[in-house]
């Protein structure tokens, strides 16, 4: 990275977190379907009305909250009849010569904490930090074919990692996909060579998902993981795309969700362990089906599904487990995520559905 970018990094970096602290501000124009910021001062946070939204640290998917949870990852939301719920976390996993990093734990340049600085503009070659939105995003009409379409684009870029990656990512997301948020990653010129640069959702266990449906399969956690009770993650194998579900469009999906309807996915146990950790307590007033999907012009056979699982609740990576408490009803997936090798331009789609995941299927 520049020196100029670490000189604003510092310089921006706590002036900037007190100021979005308590300072949420997003569009709220009648007549538009898109959640953006007023101004380029504002806080990061872009999407839809009833569908998909990302924000970065320190904004909060929820706007009610300070606290957008930790730095290094998207924050990705569901907006709903006007109000937002955060959904799950996205975080960056380059590899270069076998060695990964994690964007939210692998340490800061800037001050040494855990999570790469993540920041957006409206271009390539903007790419100096600030705390604040930065752009709005831009609108364009991708589809001639149907002129009303609109999709919302703006490119986040972030620390180079200490493998060397140095990715960057275009954000898009359409007004005829409302729940779908598409990512796709390339590398600055500084960049070492990427083997892979996985995108993982790495809280499940919000979501309680349990079952991940494939082509003829569908796979239960709790029979995967059966026995498990430890405060560590755990992961068997992974899934090739021979055994993914495609789309009409022969796109490939891999589709998640919880095993519970939404009556069990509210309730939440009264004991005072629980009660001391009710961050984890599902807030939507709503249910909902997540899924990955790769374009079939951009898939080839490194394709896989890559999950992990918990039987207890992440608690900041303590080793003491009477830090942790079990998650109800037993071990749910955490990171869910599609793999394959990297290559410049690849696109990776994450979505939300109301629809069940059978009537998700049944639709594509």
């Amino acid at each position: 990275m520049k020196q100029n970018s670490f000189v604003l990094f510092k310089a921006c970096s706590i002036f900037f977190v007190i100021v979005f602290i308590v300072k949420q501000s997003y569009a709220q124009d009648a007549n538009s379907i898109w959640i953006r910021p007023q101004r380029i001062t504002d806080a990061p946070l872009w999407g839809i009305r009833n569908g998909i939204t990302v924000s970065l640290w320190p904004a909060a998917a929820e706007l009610t909250k300070s606290d957008g949870g930790p730095r290094g990852l998207l924050r990705i939301g569901y907006n709903y009849m006007g109000s937002d719920f955060l959904i799950n976390f996205i975080a960056i996993e380059p590899v270069v010569n076998d060695d990964m990093e994690f964007s939210e734990i692998s340490p800061s340049a800037v001050d040494g904490k855990w999570g790469k600085f993540i920041w957006a503009a409206d271009s390539i070659g903007n790419n100096h930090y600030t705390g604040n939105a930065n752009t709005r995003g831009t609108i364009t009409h991708p589809d001639a074919l149907h002129p009303n379409v609109e999709e919302l684009s703006f490119y986040l870029f972030m620390e180079q990692f200490k493998n060397g990656a140095h990715p960057y990512i275009k954000i898009s997301m359409r007004s005829d996909a409302p729940g779908e948020l598409c990512m796709q990653v390339f590398n600055e010129e500084n960049s070492a060579v990427m083997q892979r640069c996985a995108l993982t959702a790495t809280m499940g266990n919000y979501s309680r998902l349990r079952l991940l449906y494939l082509k003829g399969n569908v796979v239960d956690s709790r029979k995967l993981f059966a026995g498990y009770n430890d405060i560590d993650f755990i992961e068997k194998q992974p899934y090739n795309y021979n055994e993914m579900l495609r789309t009409k469009q022969g796109d490939y999906i891999a589709v998640a969700e919880s095993n519970e309807d939404f009556a069990q996915l509210a309730d939440w146990p009264q004991q005072p362990a629980y009660l001391l950790k009710n961050s984890w307590r599902y807030r939507p007033f709503f249910r909902l089906t997540q899924y990955w999907k790769k374009p079939a012009q951009d898939a080839d056979s490194s394709l896989i599904i890559r999950v992990n699982g918990r039987a207890k609740y992440w608690s900041g990576g303590s080793s003491n487990a009477a830090n942790y408490i079990d998650i109800p009803g037993g071990p749910a997936f955490e990171n869910f995520e599609l793999r394959d090798k990297y290559h410049a331009g690849e696109k990776f789609v994450f979505g939300l559905s109301l629809l069940s995941a059978k009537q998700l299927i049944d639709s594509l």
